[in-house]
C-alpha cells in the first residue's frame, strides 16, 4: 500500500510513465493530477486513424521483463493483447537474412560468412570480448572485425548518428544478443535453433493502435488535464504554472517530460545542475507511415538496413502486427530515419528518399501505389550513451 497522506501529487506528462504512475497512486487511494500539453494522452504511444489505416507515431511493441508488468497490461487490455513470435530481418548483400546477423552467417555469401566466422573466433580467443572502454572497441572485441564491418558498425553509426568511439558500451547488456562461439558456428552451418534477444516474443493490441494501452489507463483515471502545458515550475515555492489553469501547488512532483526540456521551465536550478543538463545528447527519429495497395512482406515484422545509401535504418509492417491496421488487400509500412545535430538531414527531401529506397530494395513494387502518408518527426528519439551520460544522469537525479 502506498501512503502519502494528504500530500498534493502532480504528474507532468500523460505518456505511459505518467499514466502508470497516476494509475498506481489512485489505485492505492492517493489523489493526484496529470497535466499533458497535447490534446490526447499517450505521449509517443499515440496512434492516428486515416482513411481506414491506423498508424502509430512510430513502431511501438510491448516486451515484458517481469510477470507484474505482463499481468497489469493483460488486465488493462484483456483479450485485446496478442502475442507474436518475432520475425525480424536484415537487408544484407542483396537479400534479407534473419536477425540477429551474428547468429545467421549461413545466409551470407560464402566468403563473407567465412570471414565473419574466422574473425569472430579470433576475437573470442583473444580475450578482448569484454573491452567496454567505448562502443567501437566493444563491437570489434565481442564480434570480430568481420561482423563489425559488415553489420554492427555501419548499422550503429547510422542509428546513433555519432562516432561509436565516443559512446559507452554499457547499454548493450540487455539489447545486443551475444551468442557463444558454438552458437555462431551452428549459425554458420545453418544449424542454429536458438532465438536470441529480449524481443523473441512481443505483444501488440488486437485492435490496431498502440494507443489502446494509454487509452485503457486513461479510462481508469481521474484528473487528467489535456491541452495543459506546464509553463514554469517553482521548486522553492512548490508551484506549477499551467496554461489555461493558472497556479497549482504541489508537495510531490513527478516529471515524465523529456529530460532536456525540464531546465527550460524549472527555477531555481543550480548552475552545476544546469550544466549537467547541457551534457545530455540524443538522436531524433523521422518516421514516415505509408498506406499502400496490395499485400507486401506477409508475416515479417521489421527489417534493419545498415547500408549508407538507404535513408532509413529500419522499416516495419503494421499490418503484420494487427489485421485491423488497414483495409483488406492493403498494407501499412513505417520507415525510420535517425538524425541529430551531428548528422542533420534535409526534411523537404527525406520523403522522396524513403520512397525511393523502398522501391530500390524491392519493398514497394509497381502495383503498390501509395494511398496515405503520415509524417512524424520525433525530437527526442533515444538518449545517446556517450561518456558524459552516466555522470550527467547521476548528478541530475
Amino acid at each position: 500500500m502506498i501512503r502519502m497522506g494528504k500530500k498534493k501529487i502532480m504528474v507532468l506528462g500523460a505518456g505511459l510513465a505518467g499514466l502508470s504512475a497516476a494509475w498506481h497512486l489512485q489505485k492505492n487511494g492517493v489523489d493526484c493530477s496529470v497535466f499533458e500539453k497535447e490534446p490526447s494522452a499517450g505521449g509517443l504511444c499515440r496512434s492516428r486513424r486515416i482513411n481506414g489505416f491506423t498508424f502509430d507515431c512510430d513502431g511501438h511493441l510491448l516486451h515484458f521483463r517481469n510477470k507484474y508488468s505482463h499481468r497489469l497490461i493483460s488486465e488493462l487490455l484483456g483479450s485485446g493483447l496478442v502475442p507474436h513470435r518475432r520475425s525480424a530481418w536484415i537487408s544484407s548483400f542483396g537479400s534479407f537474412i534473419r536477425y540477429p546477423f551474428q547468429a545467421n552467417l549461413n545466409a551470407l555469401p560464402e566468403k563473407l560468412a567465412e570471414e565473419c566466422l574466422v574473425e569472430f573466433l579470433k576475437a573470442s580467443l583473444s580475450g578482448s570480448r569484454e573491452d567496454k572502454s567505448n562502443l567501437l572497441k566493444w563491437i570489434n572485441g565481442a564480434f570480430g572485425t568481420g561482423i563489425a564491418r559488415h553489420f554492427m558498425v555501419p548499422y550503429n553509426e547510422k542509428f546513433w548518428t555519432v562516432p561509436l568511439c565516443r559512446m559507452s558500451a554499457d547499454w548493450t547488456v540487455n539489447f545486443v544478443p551475444r551468442p557463444e562461439p558454438l552458437e555462431v558456428i551452428a549459425g554458420f552451418f545453418g544449424a542454429g535453433r536458438r532465438r536470441f534477444g529480449y524481443n523473441t516474443t512481443f505483444w501488440y493490441p488486437r485492435l490496431a493502435g498502440i494507443d489502446q494501452l494509454p487509452l485503457a489507463f486513461e479510462r481508469r483515471l481521474r484528473n487528467v488535464f489535456k491541452n495543459s502545458p506546464v509553463e514554469s515550475i517553482d521548486l522553492k515555492k512548490k508551484i506549477l504554472h499551467v496554461a489555461g489553469i493558472g497556479e497549482v501547488g504541489f508537495d510531490i512532483l513527478i516529471s515524465t517530460m523529456p529530460l532536456p526540456e525540464l531546465p527550460k521551465i524549472t527555477r531555481p536550478l543550480p548552475a552545476s545542475i544546469r550544466g549537467m543538463f547541457g551534457k545530455l545528447r540524443w538522436n531524433s527519429i523521422f518516421n514516415l507511415n505509408l498506406g499502400v495497395e496490395g499485400i507486401i512482406q506477409n508475416g515479417r515484422h521489421w527489417i534493419y538496413f545498415p547500408q549508407k545509401e538507404t535513408a532509413f535504418f529500419r522499416i516495419g509492417f503494421f499490418h503484420n502486427f494487427s489485421g485491423d491496421a488497414c483495409p483488406a488487400g492493403k498494407s501499412s509500412i513505417y520507415a525510420e530515419v535517425a538524425h541529430s545535430s551531428v548528422r542533420p538531414f534535409e526534411k523537404r527531401k527525406i520523403v522522396r528518399k524513403i520512397i525511393g529506397g523502398l522501391k530500390d530494395c524491392g519493398i514497394l513494387g509497381p502495383d503498390n501505389a501509395i494511398s496515405v502518408m503520415d509524417e512524424n518527426d520525433i525530437k527526442y528519439g533515444y538518449p545517446i550513451y556517450d561518456r558524459d551520460y552516466p555522470r550527467a544522469i547521476s548528478t541530475i537525479n
